[in-house]
C-alpha cells in the first residue's frame, strides 16, 4: 500500500465524518493521475441525494469523465439493491478503486458488484476498516453481519485465547498488540523486543499459545454452529474440486491433510484412504482422528514447518479452512506444501466463507475483520485471491478458484 493511497483512504474517512451521526456515514473521493483531489462527497451532504448522486453531479459540473482512482469507505446499495459504485463505473472511467467495507445491508454476492470481480478493486487495510466500522457501529451491530448471532464464534476467539495464554506466561500484551501482530513471527518478534528474550523462547511461547487456542476451539468442534450445517453437500463440493484435476480414486493416492481440527472433515472425506498423514498444531484433534482412522499417521506440527516430513512424498495435499486461520503464515505454508508434494501432485486448500446465523439457520458469507465482531462479506474473496498469489509464488501452476455456499476452494498442481 503506497503512502499516497493510504493518505486518500484516510481523507475519505475524514469526509465521511461530516455526514450526520443519525445516518450512514459514507465518504467518497476521486483523485487525478497527478495525485490531486478532483472532488469528494458524503452521504446526506445534499438533502435527498446519496453520495453517488452528489459526486456524479459535481463531476458533470467540472466536465470530468474520468479519474485515476476512487476511494469509497462503504460500498453502498441503492434503494433497488443495485451497487452504487457499479453505477458510477458505468458512467466514469476510473483506473483504481479502493473500498473500505460492504454495505451492512449486503448479505449475499451481487452479480454487478465490482468488489467481487478479481483484480478490479483493492481494499482498505484492517485498521482503517475498523475505523469505518466504528463510524457506523449502530448500523453494523444491527445487521446480519454481526457474529454475535453465532455464540460459538463470539465466545471462542483465537486471539483472545492467545492473549490470555501469553499473559499467564508473564508477557503482558494488550489486545491491540495481538491484533496488530497477527503473524506468528510478528508476535514472537514483538515479545523479543518488549522483553529482551531469545527469539526461540518467544516463538515457543507463541506456539504453545496457538496450540492451546486451536485445541480449545476446534479440538472437540462439531457442526452445531458451523456453516456446513446448512450445506450438507459440502463433501460433494470437495470431491467435485478434486475430480476436476484428478481421475485417481482418493483411496489410491498418498494424502497429506494439514489442519485436521476436530477430525470431522477428515473422517467424512478420508476414512477409506489407507495412505494418509494428518498434521495439526493441536493434539486433541489428532487424537480424535487417530481413533477414527487407526491406520493413519499423525504428526504434531504447524503447516508452516513440515520439517518432520520428507520432500517429494505426497500425491495430494489438503488443508481445509486453515490457510485463513489467525496468525497463519500463508507464504511459508505454501512453500512447505510444494516441498513435500511430488512433481505433478495436487494441492487443495479452502477458505471458510460463512458463519451460521443460528437463529435463522442460514449462512452469512464472509470472514471476521480482526479485532471486531463483524463479518466482512468481501474478505473471503480477498483472502482466496491472496492465497492463490502465494501458491503461484511457491511454484504451483494452474491455480483455480471454486466458490461454494460455505467456503472457497483453490486447487493447483506442482510444476
Amino acid at each position: 500500500m503506497s503512502p499516497s493511497s493510504t493518505y486518500w483512504m484516510n481523507y475519505a474517512i475524514r469526509v465521511a465524518r461530516r455526514a450526520s451521526r443519525s445516518g450512514r456515514r459514507v465518504g467518497a473521493v476521486l483523485v487525478s493521475e497527478h495525485d490531486e483531489l478532483i472532488c469528494s462527497a458524503f452521504e446526506g451532504e445534499v438533502c435527498g441525494a446519496s453520495w453517488y448522486r452528489t459526486l456524479r453531479s459535481r463531476m458533470q459540473e467540472l466536465g470530468i469523465s474520468s479519474a485515476h482512482s476512487a476511494y469509497l469507505t462503504i460500498n453502498t446499495l441503492s434503494g433497488n439493491q443495485s451497487v452504487e459504485l457499479a453505477d458510477l463505473l458505468k458512467e466514469v472511467r476510473i483506473n483504481r478503486v479502493y473500498i473500505g467495507l460492504p454495505d451492512p445491508a449486503l448479505t449475499s454476492y451481487l452479480d454487478d458488484d465490482p468488489a467481487t470481480a478479481r483484480g478490479q478493486t483493492q481494499r482498505f487495510p484492517d485498521d482503517l476498516q475498523r475505523e469505518i466500522l466504528e463510524q457506523n457501529r449502530d448500523f453494523y451491530a444491527a445487521s446480519d453481519q454481526s457474529i454475535e448471532c453465532n455464540p460459538h464464534y463470539s465466545t471462542h476467539r483465537v486471539s483472545e485465547a492467545v492473549l490470555t495464554s501469553l499473559n499467564s506466561e508473564g508477557f503482558a500484551l494488550s489486545r491491540s498488540d495481538v491484533t496488530a501482530n497477527r503473524g506468528r513471527t510478528a508476535l514472537a518478534s514483538l515479545i523479543c523486543t518488549k522483553y529482551g528474550i531469545e527469539y526461540k523462547e518467544a516463538d515457543r511461547a507463541v506456539n504453545d499459545a496457538l496450540s492451546g487456542a486451536f485445541d480449545a476451539k476446534y479440538g472437540t468442534y462439531d457442526y452445531a454452529y458451523d456453516a456446513r450445517a446448512a450445506n450438507l453437500g459440502w463433501s460433494d463440493d470437495f470431491m467435485s474440486v478434486y475430480r476436476r484435476s484428478s481421475a485417481r480414486p482418493l483411496s489410491t493416492v498418498n494424502i497429506l491433510n494439514v489442519g485436521v481440527g476436530g477430525g470431522y472433515e477428515a473422517a467424512a472425506l478420508f476414512s477409506d484412504c489407507p495412505q494418509i498423514t494428518f498434521v495439526d498444531i493441536a493434539e486433541r484433534g489428532l487424537a480424535n482422528i487417530s481413533a477414527r482412522i487407526p491406520t493413519s499417521r499423525t504428526v504434531v506440527s504447524s503447516a508452516e514447518d513440515l520439517s518432520a516430513l520428507p520432500e517429494d512424498s505426497y500425491d495430494l495435499y489438503v488443508s481445509l479452512r486453515t490457510y485463513n486461520s489467525s496468525f497463519f503464515d500463508t507464504s511459508a505454508a505454501a512453500l512447505e506444501a510444494h516441498r513435500v508434494l511430488k512433481p505433478g501432485a495436487m494441492i487443495i486448500v479452502s477458505v471458510a466463507n460463512g458463519f451460521l446465523y443460528t437463529q435463522r439457520g442460514c449462512v452469512v458469507p464472509g470472514l471476521i475483520i480482526p479485532g471486531t465482531d463483524f463479518v466482512d462479506l468481501y474478505r473471503g474473496m480477498d483472502t482466496a485471491n491472496l492465497i492463490g498469489a502465494e501458491l503461484d509464488c511457491a511454484g504451483f501452476k494452474d491455480v483455480r478458484m471454486f466458490p461454494t455456499s460455505t467456503e472457497i476452494y483453490l486447487s493447483a498442481v506442482t510444476a
